[in-house]
């Protein structure tokens, strides 16, 4: 694939899961600082990795949620908390992955994680 074929199916993808609103924010929000950045990431994360198929985008999804933990990465751990929805992911799920989280990297980036995915989910379901 060229870079720009690499892009838009990038684009394709990041679409699919962040939502057309979601990047629809991000490329509004380019700065001549960020465009670089955006165009790799939609490129590379997106078009390299989200679109190959070794991996079901539903486990690509619980994967970046338990790396996010890991990470302590609160802001992308709730990008992708949203996210995993359209990708056929349920709240069960991510349950188990942050249980998991919670033996193999950090109760307390677990704990955090939880508390998060339930603000998260009560906004979802309109009771925040």
């Amino acid at each position: 694939m060229t870079d720009d074929e690499r892009h838009e199916a990038g684009m394709k993808v990041r679409r699919a899961v962040l939502s057309d609103a979601h990047v629809d924010r991000s490329l509004a929000n380019r700065t001549e600082l960020t465009t670089e950045f955006q165009n790799f990431i939609t490129r590379y994360a997106w078009g390299e990795i989200w679109t190959r198929d070794g991996l079901p985008r539903h486990t690509r999804s619980l994967l970046t949620i338990a790396m996010m933990v890991a990470l302590n990465r609160s802001e992308e751990l709730a990008l992708h908390l949203r996210a995993a929805k359209n990708n056929g992911v349920m709240q069960d799920e991510i349950k188990e992955v942050l249980l998991q989280t919670a033996v193999y990297c950090d109760v307390p980036a677990a704990n955090s994680a939880f508390h998060l995915a339930q603000k998260i989910f009560d906004e979802e379901a309109g009771k925040a």
